[in-house]
This record gives C-alpha cells, structure tokens and sequence, in this order.
C-alpha cells in the first residue's frame, strides 16, 4: 500500500501563487509517476498535470499550461505543484495521485488540499 499526504492549499487572491506538496510512503518502489487532478464543487475530477518520474517526462493541461508548474524528487518520492498567477476558476480541492510499474491507471490516491482563488 502507499499512502499519499498533500499539503499547501489555501486561501489565495487572483493573480498570486501557492505551492502545493504530496508525499508518498509506504511501498512506494514500484511506483514511477505522480500527477495532480483537480475537482470544483459540482464538477468531474479533471486532470492537471504529470511527471514520470521514470524519464521526467511531463504533461499539463491546457488550461494551466504556463502557470502551473510540477516537478518532484524520485528518490525521495515527493512531488510539488507550483501554481501561479491562480484565476478564481483554479478554485478546487487538488488530489495527486500515483502510478505503480505494469498498472494503467492512477493507483493511489490523496485525501485532497483544498485551493481558494478570490477574484
């Protein structure tokens, strides 16, 4: 099992910055990605952004490429978020989630960090 603990959300004015963390432990060898996904009230689950950490290789999604910025430490199976220049439509609860080696999909999940940009 891993269990993953974000951190760093809050209360931000339009057009600041906050940067948010997720650490992982426990069984945390097989994995080799970290992503961040972001949920509005009364909206789906969306994608943010993700990095492997097998090759570095990252994606974003469109609507914070140019602001948000992910990065981690593999070795110490951290990851951060930076996000700046936040719209009040950044306003979420921010999940990073996790991948294991030989798995599709996000296999793990955080309890969320709630981020707040006020217009």
């Amino acid at each position: 099992q891993v269990q993953l603990v974000e951190s760093g959300g809050g209360l931000v004015q339009a057009g600041g910055s906050l940067r948010l963390s997720c650490a992982a432990t426990g069984r945390t060898f097989s994995l080799y990605g970290m992503a961040w996904f972001r949920q509005g009230s009364e909206e789906e689950r969306e994608f943010v952004a993700r990095v492997l950490w097998s090759d570095g290789t990252t994606e974003y999604a469109d609507s914070v490429k140019g602001r948000f910025t992910i990065s981690g430490d593999s070795a110490k199976r951290l990851g951060f978020l930076q996000m700046n220049s936040l719209k009040p439509e950044d306003t979420a609860v921010y999940y990073c989630a996790v991948i294991e080696y030989g798995s599709g999909k996000w296999d793990y999940w955080g309890q969320g960090t709630r981020v707040t940009v006020s217009s």
